[in-house]
C-alpha cells in the first residue's frame, strides 16, 4: 500500500488550530466552509487517536453549536455544509436524502476515460456495514494530459481531470467508483494506484486529488437557490496546471486509450 500519498505537502499543511477556517457563505441559519485537505471532519472509528477535528474548530470559530449536514473524507477538500440549529439541519438533511442538494467535485484520475460516463455500481457502507446499496456517479471529462513518466510498458502516463457529480452518497463513493472503472483517483492511498501516486509526489503533489468544488441547494428559510464554490488549494492548483488550459481529449481518446496506462 502507498501509505504516504494522501498526506498534505508543507505548502498545504492542515492549518494551525488557531487559524480560522475559510467561510464561503454564512447567515443566521447555515454556513458553507472550505474544508482543508488532511483534517478530519469529526471523531469516528477511523480517527485512530486523532484529537483535531473540523467540527470542534467550527464550534469555537462561530461561537455556537454547529450541525454537520454531510461529510467529506479526511483527504478531500472543499465545500462543507453545516447548520446552526436543528430545524435547519433537519430540512437540509431531508433535501440531501431527496437528491435536492447538488454536489460537484474535481478529480484527477489515471487514464483517458470517455467524455461523459456514469458508474452505476452498488457499494457497501464501509467497515462493519456490509450491506450494499445503489450508488451512482456521473462524470464529465474536463481536460487531459500526458506526462513523460513511464507507466507499465508505456514511456508516458495519461491523466484526466474530471467533474464528478454523485447522485447518491455512499462511503468513499467517487474514489471506489473510479477504482471500479480502472481510472484510479490520484493520491488515493486506499483505492488508488501506488505507481501513479508516486509520479505525482515526484511532481510535488502529495495530496489526494479530490476537491468538493460546488454545492447547490435551496435555502430552507428563504427559498432562495444557493450555489457556493470553493477554489482549489495551492497543491490542487499545481495539479490543474499540468493540464493545458482548454485541452480535451483527441476525438478517439476515450475509445482507444488503455485504462491502465
Amino acid at each position: 500500500m502507498d501509505r504516504h500519498a494522501g498526506a498534505p505537502a508543507p505548502d498545504d499543511a492542515v492549518p494551525a488550530a488557531d487559524a480560522p477556517i475559510v467561510v464561503l457563505h454564512a447567515d443566521e441559519r447555515l454556513a458553507v466552509v472550505a474544508k482543508p485537505a488532511g483534517l478530519m471532519v469529526h471523531d469516528s472509528a477511523l480517527a485512530r487517536g486523532e484529537d483535531d477535528f473540523l467540527a470542534d474548530r467550527l464550534r469555537a470559530q462561530f461561537g455556537r453549536p454547529v450541525f454537520l449536514v454531510h461529510r467529506l473524507d479526511r483527504a478531500t477538500s472543499g465545500c462543507l455544509l453545516l447548520a446552526f440549529d436543528r430545524d435547519t439541519a433537519s430540512a437540509l438533511g431531508k433535501a440531501l436524502m431527496a437528491g435536492e442538494v447538488g454536489k460537484q467535485y474535481l478529480a484527477v484520475c489515471r487514464g483517458w476515460p470517455e467524455a461523459r460516463f456514469t458508474i452505476d455500481h452498488p457499494l457497501d457502507g464501509g467497515p462493519g456495514k456490509p450491506l450494499k446499496k445503489p450508488a451512482i456517479t456521473h462524470f464529465e471529462r474536463l481536460a487531459l494530459c500526458e506526462l513523460e513518466l513511464p507507466s507499465a510498458q508505456f514511456p508516458t502516463s495519461r491523466y484526466a481531470l474530471l467533474r464528478a457529480s454523485p447522485q447518491t452518497g455512499r462511503f468513499r463513493q467517487i474514489r471506489r467508483h473510479l477504482k471500479h472503472a480502472s481510472h484510479h483517483l490520484i493520491g488515493d492511498t486506499s483505492h488508488g494506484d501506488g505507481r501513479h501516486n508516486r509520479h505525482f509526489r515526484m511532481l510535488g503533489i502529495h495530496r489526494m486529488l479530490l476537491h468538493a468544488s460546488r454545492l447547490g441547494f435551496v435555502h430552507p428559510a428563504t427559498g432562495a437557490p444557493m450555489a457556493v464554490d470553493a477554489p482549489p488549494d495551492g497543491e490542487f492548483a499545481k495539479a490543474l496546471a499540468l493540464f493545458p488550459p482548454s485541452a480535451d481529449a483527441p476525438a478517439d481518446a476515450g475509445a482507444a486509450a488503455p485504462a491502465a496506462r
